[in-house]
C-alpha cells in the first residue's frame, strides 16, 4: 500500500508540474501558475500544496512530508490558447468533471500542439500590426505601405535568428538593426516619406508589451522576484531595440 500511495502521489505531481511548465513557456504570469497548480493539487487530495514559480524555475510539493520537485523552464515563448487551455482542464478537474487520467491525456495533448498560428500567418500579422501602427502614429498611406514590409521582415528575423542562436537581445538587436536600414532605404527610394513614422509603427511587433503587463502584475500580487526578473527582461529587449535603431541613426 505505501509504494503504491507513493506512485499515485508521484503521478499528482507529475500532473501539476506539467500543468504549471505548459503555462509558463506560453506566457502566464507567475502568480496564476502557481494557483493553477495548487488548486489541482487541492482538487485530487492534497490541499496543503505547495509550490514556488520563477520565470525559469518551478518547484512543488504536495505536502510537508513529500521532497520538493523541481522543473526548470529552458524555453519561453506566448501562445495564450494553450494557457486557457490548461486553465479549462483545471478548472474541470476542480469540478470533478474528468479524472486525473483525464486530465493528463488532456495536458499531453495540449503540450504536443504546436502553434496554432503558422509562421507565415505570425509574419503576415506582424506587418499589419506595423502598417496599423504607422497609421495611428499620423503616418501617410506610403508610410504605412512601406512599415508592412519593414515590420514584418523585422519580425521575421527576430524569429529566425532566435531559433538560430538561442540568445534573445541578439535576436531583437539584429531585427531592430535591420528595421532600421529598410527603413532608410525605403525613404531614400521614395517608397515612404518619413522614416520616424515608419521605424516607430515597424518596431511595434517585438515589444515587449505582454512581459511587462505580467511583471506588473506579478509585482502587484506580491511576487517580487518573479515581477523584477521580467521587468529587467523587458527592458533588455526594449534597450535591444533602442539599441539597433540608434546605431543606425547615427550613421545617417
Amino acid at each position: 500500500m505505501g509504494r503504491e500511495r507513493q506512485q499515485l502521489n508521484a503521478e499528482i505531481v507529475d500532473l501539476c508540474l506539467l500543468a504549471g511548465k505548459i503555462m509558463l513557456q506560453n506566457g502566464a504570469e507567475t502568480y496564476r501558475v502557481e494557483d493553477t497548480m495548487t488548486r489541482m493539487a487541492a482538487a485530487l487530495g492534497f490541499p496543503g500544496a505547495h509550490s514556488y514559480v520563477t520565470p525559469t524555475v518551478i518547484m512543488f510539493t504536495i505536502n510537508r512530508t513529500e521532497p520538493v520537485r523541481l522543473y526548470r523552464i529552458e524555453e519561453r515563448t506566448t501562445d495564450l490558447e494553450k494557457v486557457t487551455r490548461v486553465n479549462d482542464i483545471s478548472r474541470k478537474l476542480s469540478q470533478r468533471q474528468i479524472s486525473s487520467e483525464e486530465a493528463l491525456q488532456a495536458l499531453n495533448a495540449v503540450d504536443d500542439d504546436g502553434h496554432i498560428y503558422p509562421l507565415w500567418l505570425q509574419v503576415l500579422a506582424g506587418a499589419a500590426t506595423g502598417g496599423c501602427f504607422t497609421v495611428m502614429f499620423n503616418g501617410g498611406l506610403d508610410d504605412a505601405a512601406a512599415a508592412l514590409l519593414v515590420s514584418g521582415a523585422g519580425f521575421a528575423a527576430a524569429t529566425w535568428l532566435h531559433r538560430l542562436v538561442q540568445v534573445k537581445f541578439f535576436a531583437e538587436f539584429s531585427a531592430a538593426l535591420l528595421i532600421g536600414l529598410l527603413a532608410y532605404a525605403l525613404v531614400y527610394w521614395g517608397a515612404g516619406s518619413e522614416i520616424d513614422k515608419i521605424i516607430i509603427g515597424s518596431v511595434m511587433p517585438l515589444v515587449p508589451g505582454l512581459l511587462i503587463t505580467n511583471a506588473v502584475r506579478d509585482l502587484m500580487a506580491g511576487h517580487l522576484i518573479s515581477g523584477l526578473s521580467k521587468g529587467a527582461e523587458a527592458f533588455l529587449t526594449a534597450f535591444a531595440i533602442g539599441t539597433g535603431i540608434g546605431l543606425v541613426l547615427s550613421f545617417l
